[in-house]
């Protein structure tokens, strides 16, 4: 099974945050760490991107977000 990596822009797009609100979450721990590919160049793994997205919609239907 291939991984797919998206960037930043698209994770963007996928959560509706802005660049500042994705490392924020990824400080707490609500999104997940990049891979880094240099000091300028990080993707994340689109499935982890995926998963995060419904574990909150999870949560928000038990109401515990």
């Amino acid at each position: 099974m291939s991984k797919k990596l998206i960037r930043i822009k698209d994770v963007m797009d996928r959560t509706g945050l802005a660049r500042s609100t994705v490392y924020k979450y990824i400080g707490k721990g609500w999104l997940p760490e990049p891979i880094k590919f240099g000091t300028r160049i990080s993707a994340w793994v689109e499935d982890e991107i995926d998963a995060c997205i419904q574990d909150l919609i999870k949560r928000r239907d038990m109401g515990s977000v």
